[in-house]
């Protein structure tokens, strides 16, 4: 029988033990999340400030800009602190609770990446129901679902890493606590966890990732059937944003959760999730107003209406 260990707290080791490369990944990630924040908050703010983003797609962004503030926040301060602490630990609870937290809020953006591309769907392929089918009340379901489904199965998959029992090696080769550098470092529960893991991850990005295909492939049938060129280019100019974003992040995702764990694949990992827990967010609201037409109008009228009030 493995000689089984109580656990108080776990050492994360971060991204590097050089300690010249810590402090520039500290002034890169600090930038990096002040600009997340900012980007995230600002675009909340206007979508609920302007009356020309009073439409369903823009309140679907609003929450995926709030779920990227806590999606980055989750991880990112207490890596900043690693960053420049001697002593990177965290505590077993609070490493139980980054897990949950991190598990849950990935399932509720990649659910609503899928209801974004059945909203787009709905826009181009129906434009004459599109008002009536996506009201209010449909909306509000729709971004209720990701909400309760992310966190509901974060608690069972947290509680399968709970279950997780350790030897005595309480470094996690990681700058946060994430599923795979767990299991590396468990000496029992691994199976089950393991296996539960790849499964969950599995359906859910596959489930998820058929809405986004089915999807567009049936927006690029309508599109190619449209017999105006500037409606065709409004079509895809409105989906592209959308594809880039669902393309980073289930690309990262996929990457770092549907294969085992190894010393190896760990190793990569870390810089694979340093990409999705802080730049993708950071990216998103850039993504999806740089070619859009209808915020950078937004910007510019409240950009006016404070000039006017000064």
């Amino acid at each position: 029988m493995p000689n089984f260990t109580d656990v108080t707290e776990f050492i994360l080791v971060g991204l590097t033990r050089r300690r010249d490369l810590q402090v520039l990944f500290f002034v890169v990630f600090l930038v990096v999340y002040m600009i997340t924040l900012l980007g995230n908050i600002g675009m909340i703010i206007l979508i609920s400030i302007s009356p020309q983003l009073q439409s369903p797609m823009y309140f679907f962004l609003s929450h995926l800009s709030f779920v990227d503030v806590w999606f980055s926040s989750n991880v990112t301060p207490k890596m900043l602190e690693n960053l420049l602490s001697e002593n990177k630990t965290i505590s077993y609870v609070g490493c139980l609770v980054q897990c949950y937290f991190f598990i849950a809020l990935v399932h509720v953006e990649v659910y609503i990446l899928a209801v974004m591309a059945f909203d787009r769907y709905m826009a181009i392929c129906n434009p004459l129901l599109y008002g009536s089918k996506m009201s209010r009340i449909v909306c509000v379901r729709l971004i209720s679902v990701p909400y309760v489904y992310g966190f509901s199965v974060s608690l069972i998959c947290t509680l399968w890493t709970y279950g997780l029992y350790f030897c005595g090696n309480f470094e996690i080769n990681h700058f946060y606590c994430a599923d795979p550098p767990l299991i590396k470092i468990a000496c029992g529960g691994v199976r089950i966890k393991e296996f539960t893991m790849i499964i969950i991850a599995g359906i859910n990005f596959t489930y998820s990732l058929s809405v986004v295909l089915i999807s567009y492939t049936l927006i690029v049938v309508a599109v190619l059937r449209m017999r105006s060129a500037d409606g065709r280019k409004k079509a895809f100019s409105t989906c592209g944003s959308h594809l880039t974003a669902v393309s980073m992040f289930y690309g990262t995702l996929i990457f770092m959760y549907l294969r085992r764990p190894t010393e190896e694949s760990v190793e990569q990992g870390k810089m694979v999730a340093a990409f999705y827990t802080t730049v993708i967010p950071m990216l998103n609201p850039m993504i999806y107003s740089l070619r859009n037409k209808d915020v950078k109008e937004a910007v510019h009228k409240a950009i006016a209406k404070v000039n006017l009030g000064q």
